[in-house]
């Protein structure tokens, strides 16, 4: 069941920024892997204007976010950063709670709209 809404999604998205701008300091981390961190930051926060101002509908904002999501697993070994324990760990847990997260929110938005009772057949 898809238990977030749009609006609750766009605010965890913005905590999210948060934490990926933030992160890698409090993580211990530097250089080359906190730099992807505020690229990430900075792709998300357009993603996020982008939907406000309705040049994304939620569905592609959704898409674009799996994409997202996939590269932030991935880059670890992408950018042979790997070994680094502290930022590999910190992307694993970026991006595994943004897939749990992407996992539960309606994009489709049909959680809020009522039911026709009219048109459901009758047996």
């Amino acid at each position: 069941m898809r238990l977030i809404g749009r609006w609750s999604h766009l605010i965890i998205d913005a905590a999210m920024i948060l934490l990926l701008a933030f992160g890698p300091h409090f993580a211990g981390f530097s250089g080359r892997q906190a730099d992807l961190a505020f690229v990430l930051a900075g792709a998300m926060l357009l993603l996020i204007v982008f939907t406000l101002l309705k040049f994304l509908r939620f569905p592609i904002h959704g898409a674009i976010e799996m994409v997202i999501i996939i590269l932030i697993l991935i880059f670890p070994w992408l950018a042979s950063f790997a070994r680094g324990v502290h930022s590999r760990n910190f992307y694993m847990f970026i991006g595994v709670v943004m897939l749990v997260i992407w996992l539960m929110t309606d994009f489709r938005e049909i959680r809020g709209r009522s039911v026709d009772r009219e048109a459901i057949p009758k047996s």
